[in-house]
């Protein structure tokens, strides 16, 4: 069968959630279905606020898909991310995935294809089209962490009020989304359907 070029490819339509997060901290994006894990990491990471000061992988179980590194569990098998594309990670609508950002606070982000869309030549770019809800800040201490943070901050006579203002360096709304920064940097990020250099399949 011929391998169809990555402009006639479908389009996938992702739903991106915090676990544990309430109100849910969710992300919904298009991506063409050809954009490689790595790249995808890259989308993921902007969509949803982090800094890309950590490290990541993609977990499809028993499966792992990661970006090379020394700090790699020895025996423990993980795939190149960057050989493999989204098509292959998540088949079909429905499907599901875990990416994980921050292995010390512990990110889970639920990913579920919730559409598939036809392609578009006329557009590359992944695109946000909805979300609700900040990113919690970096280096909080996961998602409870994150609460005690918000609690702290809810409150002038907490005993970490001010501490905890002077960290983050001024005020934090949880709920603020700003779609349209989300895709101008998005938009930064240029054609997602090309094959990555490092692609076998």
């Amino acid at each position: 069968m011929k391998k169809q070029p990555a402009q006639s490819l479908p389009l996938y339509e992702l739903k991106i959630t915090l676990r544990g997060s309430k109100p849910a901290v969710w992300r919904r994006v298009l991506v063409p279905v050809s954009i490689n894990l790595n790249r995808l990491h890259d989308v993921l990471q902007i969509v949803m606020g982090w800094t890309d000061s950590h490290l990541h992988h993609f977990v499809d179980a028993p499966i792992v898909y990661s970006a090379p590194s020394d700090d790699d569990y020895p025996g423990e098998e993980r795939l190149d991310e960057r050989r493999f594309c989204l098509a292959e990670l998540a088949r079909h609508e429905k499907a599901s995935f875990i990416y994980e950002y921050d292995f010390g606070d512990s990110w889970v982000h639920e990913v579920v294809v919730e559409k598939t869309l036809p392609a578009d030549p006329n557009n590359r770019d992944a695109l946000c089209l909805d979300g609700e809800n900040a990113c919690p800040p970096e280096d909080c201490g996961g998602i409870w962490g994150y609460y005690e943070l918000l609690k702290a901050l809810k409150n002038p006579k907490h005993k970490e009020h001010q501490e905890m203002l002077d960290w983050l360096g001024g005020q934090f709304d949880p709920g603020h989304f700003d779609l349209q920064k989300i895709n101008a940097q998005l938009r930064g990020l240029g054609n997602l359907a090309r094959p990555s250099p490092f692609s076998t399949h």
